[in-house]
This record gives C-alpha cells, sequence and structure tokens, in this order.
C-alpha cells in the first residue's frame, strides 16, 4: 500500500459525495412532483407518455396496486427481452450475423437485465447483436435501475407520509427516473467517455496492422452508450466480454476514475434524497455513515491483501512491494483494482476491471462478503436504500427489545407485522445462496463448470450464487457457467434475488403508509446519532453476513490458510 493509492482512493470517494449532495437534493425535487432546471425540456415528454400509456400521473396506487404493477411491467419486459434475445438472428442490425441465443442463455440473459443483475455467461462482442445490445440490453439497464429507484421511493414515502393509503404511482416514478435522472446523467457521462477514448459506433469491427506486421480484427460497436448506463444504473454489464478491463471499456485510470464515480454518485444522492424527503437530513447522515464505515473497512482489507501479495512470489524472488498484479490491469494498479472491486460489490453493479479470481483469497473474500451483505453499501440504485431501511426496521427493533419499548423508526412504530416482512426479505438471500451452492457442490453437471478444485472451487461455486441472489452479476472467472444447469439456477437465484425480497419491503411500506406519524418523546430511540450508526453497523454485520461464515471458512479462509503454507489451487 502506498500514500499515493490511499490519495487516489479518497480524492474519488470525496467527489462522490460533493455530487451526490446537491444531486439529492434534485432528486428529492423530482420524486416530490416540484419543477426543476429540465422540467421545460422533460415536461412535454413526460406528459406525452403518460397519454400514449394511458396513465393517470395524478392516481396514487396502494403498496399492492404498485407492487403489482411493478411485476406486471418487469414480466413484460423480460418477454420482450427474451424475445429479441432469441430472434436476434432473424433481426436488423446484425453485421456479424451472430445466430439466436439457445433457450436456456436467452433465460439468463433476460432474467439477468430485468433484475438488474447483468450476468453474462456469454461474450458480449461474440454473441450479441448491436440491435441486441441497443435496443435490448441497454434499454433494460435504464428500466431495471429506474424500477429500483420507484420502489425505493415509494418505502420512503411510506416512512414520510401519516394514515396514507397510497405510496404514489409506479409508472410516474419509474417514467421520471428515466427522464430527469438516468438518461441525461447518461447522455452527458457517455460523451465524456466517448472523449477518453471509448467507441460509439455502428462498425462491427477495424482491422489494423499490429507493431509485428501482423493483421488483427478488432470489435467496436455502440459501446458508451451501455458503459454510461450500465455503470450509472448499478447494472455492470459489460459490452466486451472482459467488462471494465477491456481499454475500449476504460481505457485509463481517469476513465477509471469516472466509472466508480458513475456506480456511487446514484445510490449515494439516494441516500441524501430520503434525508430530504423525510424532512430530517441528519438520518441521511447516519445511513452514510454506516455504510461508509463498513466500504472503507472493506476497502482497505482488499488494497492490504492484494499490495501483501503471496509468499510464494516473495520465494521465487519477485518485489514484495510490487504485490499481487495477477488479473489486473497494469494502467490502474492495485489501488484502483481494489476500489473498483469493492465499490462494485458493494452495490449490485457487478462490472469488473481486475479478475476476482486471481486476487488473493482474502482479497477474493471481501467482495464476495460484500455481495452477502445485502448490497447496502450503498448497494445498487433504489434497491440498496430500500434494503438499508429494511436493516434499520432491523436494528430499532433489536433496540426495542434491549429497552422494553415498541421500536420506532422515523416517527412510525416498529411492529409484529414489520419486523416478520423485514425477517422474510432478509433471509431470502442466504436461502438462495447457501441452497443452491450446498447442491451445486455435489452434482456434477454443476462441478463439471469449475475451473479450480479445493477451497477455490467452492469460492466460485458461492460467489456465482452470491452474485446472482444479490443481483451484482460479477463473477469468479474461473467458472464456466453457459450450461443448462447454471443458466437456469443461477437466473432463478436473481429472480428470487429481485423479487422475492420486494414483495415483502412492499409490504412493510403499505403497513407504514397508513401508520400515523408520531411525534418524537424523551422515551424514542434516536436514530441519528452515533449509537445508532453502531447498531446498524452491528446488525448489517452479525444479522447479514454470519449465517455466511462455515461456507466462507471452507472456501476463501481455507485458502487463505493453505496459501501461507505454500499450496495453491
Amino acid at each position: 500500500m502506498t500514500v499515493v493509492g490511499w490519495l487516489q482512493i479518497a480524492v474519488i470517494l470525496a467527489v462522490v459525495l460533493l455530487a451526490a449532495a446537491p444531486l439529492g437534493a434534485y432528486m428529492a425535487r423530482v420524486f416530490a412532483g416540484e419543477r426543476t432546471f429540465l422540467s421545460p425540456l422533460f415536461r412535454p415528454i413526460e406528459r406525452g407518455l403518460y397519454a400514449v400509456a394511458g396513465v393517470d400521473p395524478s392516481r396514487e396506487q396502494s403498496a399492492l396496486g404498485y407492487t403489482v404493477a411493478m411485476l406486471v411491467f418487469n414480466a413484460a419486459g423480460f418477454a420482450l427481452l427474451y424475445a429479441l434475445l432469441r430472434l436476434q438472428g432473424l433481426l436488423p442490425l446484425n453485421p456479424l450475423g451472430f445466430a439466436g441465443l439457445s433457450p436456456d442463455l436467452a433465460f439468463n440473459t433476460a432474467v439477468s437485465f430485468v433484475t438488474n443483475t447483468n450476468w453474462q455467461s456469454y461474450g458480449g462482442e461474440t454473441t450479441m447483436s448491436f440491435l441486441s445490445q441497443m435496443a435490448g440490453l441497454t434499454v433494460q439497464n435504464f428500466l431495471s435501475a429506474a424500477t429500483g429507484i420507484a420502489l425505493a421511493v415509494a418505502l420512503v414515502r411510506a416512512f414520510a407520509r401519516s394514515g396514507a393509503s397510497g405510496v404514489g404511482n409506479f409508472f410516474v416514478d419509474m417514467t421520471r427516473a428515466v427522464l430527469y435522472v438516468l438518461l441525461p446523467l447518461a447522455v452527458v457521462t457517455a460523451l465524456i467517455q466517448v472523449a477518453m477514448g471509448v467507441p460509439q459506433t455502428l462498425d462491427a469491427s477495424a482491422t489494423v496492422t499490429t507493431l509485428e506486421g501482423a493483421k488483427q480484427t478488432i470489435a467496436l460497436g455502440p459501446v458508451a452508450s451501455q458503459i454510461a448506463i450500465k455503470q450509472l444504473g448499478t447494472n455492470g454489464g459489460g459490452f466486451f466480454n472482459a467488462n471494465a478491463a477491456h481499454p475500449f471499456e476504460n481505457p485509463t485510470a481517469l476513465s477509471n476514475a469516472l466509472e466508480i464515480w458513475q456506480m456511487l454518485v446514484v445510490s449515494a444522492a439516494l441516500v441524501f434524497a430520503f434525508g430530504r424527503l423525510v424532512a430530517d437530513r441528519r438520518q441521511a447522515r447516519a445511513l452514510l455513515a454506516s455504510i461508509g464505515l463498513i466500504l472503507i473497512v472493506g476497502i482497505g482489507i482488499t488494497y492490504w491483501a492484494e499490495a501483501a501479495g503471496t509468499p510464494m512470489l516473495h520465494a521465487a524472488g519477485i518485489d514484495p512491494a510490487g504485490g499481487n498484479m495477477e488479473g489486473k490491469e497494469v494502467r490502474f494498479g492495485l489501488a484502483g483494482s481494489a476500489l473498483f472491486a469493492t465499490v462494485t460489490t458493494g452495490l449490485s453493479d457487478g462490472g469488473v476491471n481486475a479478475m476476482h479470481g486471481s486476487f488473493t483469497p482474502i482479497g477474493g473474500l471481501v467482495p464476495m462478503f460484500m455481495i452477502q451483505l445485502g448490497e447496502i453499501l450503498p448497494g445498487g440504485v433504489g434497491s440498496g436504500l430500500y434494503g438499508l431501511l429494511v436493516m434499520a426496521i432491523i436494528a430499532v427493533f433489536v433496540a426495542g427489545l434491549m429497552v422494553g419499548r415498541t421500536p420506532e423508526y422515523l416517527g412510525k412504530k416498529i411492529e409484529a407485522k414489520e419486523v416478520k416482512m423485514a425477517m422474510l426479505a432478509i433471509l431470502i438471500l442466504p436461502a438462495a445462496i447457501l441452497g443452491f451452492s450446498a447442491v451445486a457442490t455435489v452434482l456434477p453437471a454443476a462441478l463439471s463448470g469449475l475451473g479450480n478444485a479445493g477451497p477455490h472451487g467452492l469460492s466460485e461455486i458461492l460467489y456465482a450464487y452470491s452474485s446472482a441472489a444479490g443481483n451484482n452479476g460479477s463473477a469468479f472467472g474461473g467458472l464456466s457457467a453457459n450450461s443448462p444447469w447454471w443458466n437456469a439456477t443461477l437466473g432463478i437465484a436473481m429472480m428470487l434475488g429481485r423479487f422475492a425480497y420486494i414483495v415483502p419491503m412492499m409490504a412493510i411500506a403499505g403497513s407504514l403508509a397508513g401508520k400515523t406519524r408520531l411525534t418524537a418523546s424523551s422515551g424514542t430511540f434516536p436514530t441519528h446519532g452515533l449509537l445508532f450508526v453502531g447498531l446498524l453497523t452491528g446488525v448489517i454485520l452479525i444479522v447479514g453476513g454470519l449465517q455466511f461464515f462455515p461456507a466462507l471458512a471452507l472456501g476463501p479462509i481455507a485458502e487463505q490458510v493453505q496459501m501461507l503454507a505454500g499450496k495453491t489451487f
């Protein structure tokens, strides 16, 4: 580790916070229906979309109606994307003549992009037509991110309102998330990335002459437009198979910093927007302090582990100061790789600029553990905020048990129904991850896809199902997942991690919206101070992470012990 490396990390995180605060204020105005500086441009478009779709923007939906609308909309998106992927060989904008995807791969990919996961069992430049990339995958990058934002806003409204029957209108919230937030940011940052060297063209490839005089064909395409929204929407799916390690997706250290900023800024801004929408900005600062603490510690451990390298490299006479550069791009270095890996898994992004399977065992454990905590640090756009609020409900419940008082959060009493729904939501992740992993460790159809034996092979399985159920999308590089078993089970895990979590969360929203918001009293547990920050941090680590410790002990922890003894897998 170096001072320069830590300065790079500190500057990027500081720039994120500087941008997130005003963006959060702007987003609060957008979802409160107030006029913004973009209203003259987008308000006529917004009204036109409602007219075409037959949506009455003044009509509120109950929590149940909001949830049903979201599920139906996403089911339609899945069906359309699945059909597009299966039929891409017959459709235009396919300059390289790619055939349609197999049924299991099309299912996996359609589920992946609709659930904001963007797990990729394929190589983009060798599988997807331009039409599939633009009209299918990029469109879902916008819509899945907007769905997450809309759901988070609905839950925040439930806390902010008193005795209400509605939580908003899903179609209005989703439309505003696309028009006023994601689209402007994506256009601006895509243009910046083009200026940095990211391609944006309908040419399929370029033929060049190498320094040795050989001819080489290099894949091109409409890359910048997808990269911008994949990072802003915490989707993570790359245009190229190598994702953000590819020089056309992430050409320089400066573009690397921009992509990290893109990943973090909307999710962090939503926390600031939450503080404004509930009229108590101290609550936002408390949430940011908790997630920031865990995120920074995770970055530090990953950076330390990779900078320490391995005993085998040291024994071979390689400079210990060089650290573990296997699977990393020299243009990003250890600090840029460690920061990217921790951020992309603390979010539900999944874009990678280094191969996580090439990290040291502890360095690879941290990204896996960040996903298993529920990806709320600060999590995917929208999904991170509502996941964090579910954890906050558990935290105040624990506090209530300690003092024998009915817990309250933001003036709403947290009673049996809310706690039961919160526990149901947070149990979905370990059930999907550990359940599927247990079966995969004994099933030949699953084991045939492993690239490594021993504890590293177990880590590949655990990481895959963690990434799918956590709607992350990154992977340990050794797993060959394009098979019917992996495509089907990972797809099911993605759906459980997205929609099975949303249903109890929205049940909480419906219950809280109808409750009267109480004025804080002398007996109310304050949820904006350091005590609550510590309690919430503890609940995230213990409730969110402890259940995975036995599996982690058999995977990356066991591999770390054996690595120190001179054995690799």
